[in-house]
């Protein structure tokens, strides 16, 4: 199988590492199709863009007409890509929007119900990335519910669809989560090794890996920042204290929340232990929407894409229930509190 090329800083390119389970579960989904779409959620740069262009590859080995759109990329061929034997159907839906990449999604589902009356019995897998911060949370609904149709109502007869949505925007999961439309899964960081793989890509000088897992506990994304920031962890804190808003966000907390979230600092089972309170409640939400915690259910098979985090791991920020994104992410949290409080 080829390995897509994927740049993980300015100057780091580098091939698609690790992930195996993740690959052999899209190969058993290029067998049989879902049933229903299926929602991958994970931290912010923990790999999902990564893992779908990889599975573009497996998918198109199974012999499927590929729709990818990452409405969020920089740049048409990234926002919209395909397969080139749907080049002419990708066309023609093309020239029907007036400013098609401003309304990618429609495009994206337009070209695959095309798909699905003009050719005889097709293979469609339909990959969307980060795609409900683009549409915005009240249509992320009406979103999922338009891939349900296309697989259970289909405008043509079809041999197997294969739908994949990607989201880091944790609020959706619950709007999306009330219906039965998608079957839910979490991809995590990169686990030890693989992340090991990636940080012995990065040119010397460096610090030691021990430092560097710490900081950003498996996340690719975070791997390039810092060697970007000269590995300079005051200097990714601080870009993630202004992207995230955080002085904003703990000025707004109420001193309950305040208290809740200096706990959950060490721990952060400390948010579902305290949710009977109403406070801990609006702290939780605040952090989900923030992308700053994630939760984590349980480490069965079925709930994860991938191998899942562990049990629980407070040096990296993980407990049973929920988790810091990365250990970045909780200590931009903690110099706000010392900060500003």
């Amino acid at each position: 199988m080829g390995r897509v090329r994927l740049r993980l800083a300015r100057d780091v390119v580098v091939e698609f590492v690790d992930r195996d389970r993740a690959l052999s579960q899209i190969r058993e989904i290029a067998k049989e199709g879902t049933r229903l779409p299926l929602i991958v959620y994970g931290p912010e740069g923990c790999g999902k863009t990564a893992l779908f262009k990889q599975a573009w590859k497996v998918l198109e080995e199974y012999g499927y007409e590929v729709v990818y759109t990452s409405p969020l990329s920089e740049g048409e061929s990234e926002v919209l890509g395909y397969t080139p034997s749907i080049g002419d159907v990708v066309r023609e839906v093309l020239r029907l929007f007036p400013d098609p990449y401003s309304r990618v999604v429609d495009v994206a589902i337009a070209v695959a119900g095309r798909v699905l009356r003009v050719l005889r019995r097709p293979r469609l897998a339909i990959l969307m990335d980060d795609v409900f911060q683009a549409v915005g949370l009240e249509r992320a609904e009406r979103l999922v519910k338009t891939l349900l149709n296309l697989i259970e109502y289909p405008p043509g007869d079809y041999e197997s669809i294969v739908a994949l949505v990607s989201s880091s925007e944790g609020v959706t999961r619950g709007r999306v989560g009330r219906h039965s439309w998608a079957e839910m899964r979490i991809l995590w960081n990169m686990g030890r090794d693989g992340f090991k793989e990636l940080y012995d890509r990065i040119p010397a000088p460096k610090p030691p890996f021990e430092e560097v897992w710490r900081a950003a506990g498996g996340n690719p994304r975070l791997l390039g920042r810092l060697y970007e920031a000269g590995w300079n962890l005051d200097r990714v804190v601080d870009w993630i204290v202004r992207v995230r808003g955080l002085r904003e966000l703990v000025k707004s907390l109420s001193g309950r929340e305040v208290e809740v979230l200096r706990e959950a600092i060490n721990d952060p089972d400390v948010i579902f232990e305290r949710l009977g309170e109403p406070e801990a409640q609006r702290l939780r939400e605040k952090l989900v929407e923030s992308n700053l915690v994630v939760e984590v259910w349980g480490r069965n098979e079925w709930s994860w894409i991938d191998e899942p985090p562990p049990e629980v791991d407070r040096e990296l920020g993980i407990g049973r229930y929920y988790a810091w994104q990365t250990p970045l992410h909780r200590n931009a949290v903690e110099r706000v509190l010392e900060l500003e409080i």
